[in-house]
């Protein structure tokens, strides 16, 4: 079974949940994947709604998790930028499959509105 810190998982894809999941995690991979390297304050114009807060965990966390590079430079003031590991760039293929599904969920489900939910096939 494998673990991540202190939590044990029962399969491989409930660990990928639990490193990449929650609202704002595939965003910040998606634009530091689509994008490349961003500074904070870009990463959170990218996202509304995201509270400062909200943002400083999401990318320790997956700083933590080896997903995400945050290089400090000594300046003043300070820069500090974010870009994806290579274990991130790994990601970039399910988010964009995960990307062209949602597209296409849209497009031939919820679009269509069906009358009830055994209409679609």
């Amino acid at each position: 079974m494998p673990n991540l810190g202190e939590k044990m998982f029962n399969c491989e894809k409930e660990l990928t949940l639990a490193v990449i999941g929650g609202k704002w995690k595939m965003l910040i991979l998606w634009h530091l994947g689509k994008e490349g390297t961003k500074r904070f304050g870009e990463l959170k114009a990218l996202m509304p709604g995201i509270t400062q807060r909200m943002l400083v965990t999401q990318l320790r966390e997956l700083e933590d998790h080896l997903i995400v590079h945050r290089e400090v430079y000594p300046v003043v003031p300070p820069k500090v930028e974010y870009s994806l590991t290579e274990y991130g760039r790994k990601l970039m293929p399910i988010l964009e499959a995960m990307y062209e599904w949602g597209k296409n969920y849209i497009e031939h489900v919820l679009d269509k509105e069906p009358e009830h939910p055994s209409a679609v096939k």
